[in-house]
């Protein structure tokens, strides 16, 4: 499938151009106003491939989905809080990695929880649900967390999220409703595009920060690492300790572990500094690579196969 290669190119593709950023920022560094546009287009791109079905599952399973963003939610920005203290964090720095556990889940979850052979139909749906969300709580969450001496713009972050989510999700589903069998050649290059936005975005950011990436990255990475894996077990064990089966706690644990990055990235770099979007440019890294291997490991259970839509 085109989509499975495009989203298993994401993390050897973001390695290289995070080197190539590395190397050579004057090659990316002067994009920044790219970023948001390209978001949106990552985001309408997701909007495409889901329909109104996807959002009347709630209903079938409510409790599942309160779980779901319940981890999302409170979970992961616990934990990025309560790393960012532990390993003492510069104050910039915390502040992206909190940013990035209240974000919603990422765009790569649903692949990846189809590869580990989880139930697709529930991703898509905590996915849809949390990013809808994530107008209303992301901002109000980094409230809650991010050290007091540094301005978190409520509103503003949420008109922005509005625009940048809301409005190209909904255009997406409506324009997947209404057009759906003209769009099967367009939806085949989607994941590619979305995957080349990423990339792109993290390669801009990687450029701007490069100083501050070389002087803070081991730090910086065992942050993003742990905050990821502490994720995903999270995710796994504590459905499991509910009682819910095999693959429903696979994709609950890849829906929670693996963060709307980009998301994270743009609003970073827009409301607080280039430096604050580290936490995420990294992750989108990391999450994709320990993603990856999971798929491999969990496609391999003799569970059945993935729930499709």
């Amino acid at each position: 499938m085109v989509q499975n290669r495009s989203i298993l190119f994401l993390p050897l593709g973001a390695i290289m151009i995070s080197i190539i950023a590395m190397s050579n920022p004057s090659l990316l560094q002067d994009y920044g106003k790219a970023i948001v546009p390209m978001l949106a287009i990552v985001m309408f791109s997701m909007g495409v491939t889901l329909s109104v079905s996807d959002f009347k599952r709630v209903l079938d399973e409510p409790l599942l989905i309160v779980i779901g963003v319940a981890l999302q939610y409170i979970l992961m920005p616990t934990i990025a809080w309560l790393l960012a203290m532990l390993l003492g964090l510069p104050v910039v720095l915390a502040t992206g990695l909190i940013l990035l556990g209240a974000c919603p889940g990422g765009t790569a979850s649903n692949v990846i929880c189809f590869l580990a052979r989880g139930n697709v139909a529930l991703s898509i749906s905590l996915t849809a649900v949390s990013t809808l969300l994530a107008a209303f709580l992301t901002p109000l969450v980094t409230l809650f967390y991010v050290d007091q001496s540094i301005d978190v713009p409520v509103i503003k972050m949420m008109k922005n999220l509005a625009l940048i989510v809301i409005f190209p999700v909904v255009s997406g589903v409506l324009i997947n409703r209404f057009y759906q069998q003209h769009l099967a050649r367009i939806k085949s290059f989607l994941p590619a595009v979305s995957v080349l936005s990423i990339i792109f975005i993290i390669g801009v950011i990687v450029a701007k920060n490069q100083v501050e990436l070389s002087q803070s990255g081991i730090l910086l990475l065992t942050a993003v690492a742990l905050h990821n894996i502490l994720g995903l077990i999270s995710g796994y064990s504590i459905p499991r300790l509910l009682g819910y089966d095999e693959s429903i706690c696979k994709t609950i644990s890849i829906e929670v572990g693996m963060q709307n990055s980009g998301l994270s990235v743009v609003l970073a770099n827009q409301y607080f500094s280039a430096a604050a979007a580290l936490p995420g440019a990294l992750f989108s890294i990391w999450h994709n690579i320990t993603g990856s291997i999971l798929a491999v490991i969990w496609s391999k259970n003799k569970d059945g196969p993935g729930q499709t839509p």
